[in-house]
């Protein structure tokens, strides 16, 4: 599986740390207006990167949002 690294912003083979066993988070997203389907992306993103590192044999560990905070549009 090849993945965008913003870091050094190139494609890069994914390498997990430890062989069969990937640690993921996900912060939570930060609305400041009125919800829309856009917030749901970034959940079903890492879901579905979970769902296909489980499907090709690695242990995913750590998967978890945190709360989002709210706050007033202003």
């Amino acid at each position: 599986m090849k993945l965008y690294n913003t870091l050094t912003q190139n494609v890069e083979e994914f390498v997990p740390l430890h062989p069969h066993e990937v640690g993921m988070y996900a912060c939570g997203l930060t609305p400041y207006d009125y919800s829309h389907l856009g917030h749901a992306m970034q959940g079903i993103i890492f879901d579905v990167i979970r769902r296909y590192l489980e499907f090709k044999g690695y242990e995913v560990t750590g998967v978890g949002f945190e709360s989002p905070r709210l706050s007033s549009g202003g």
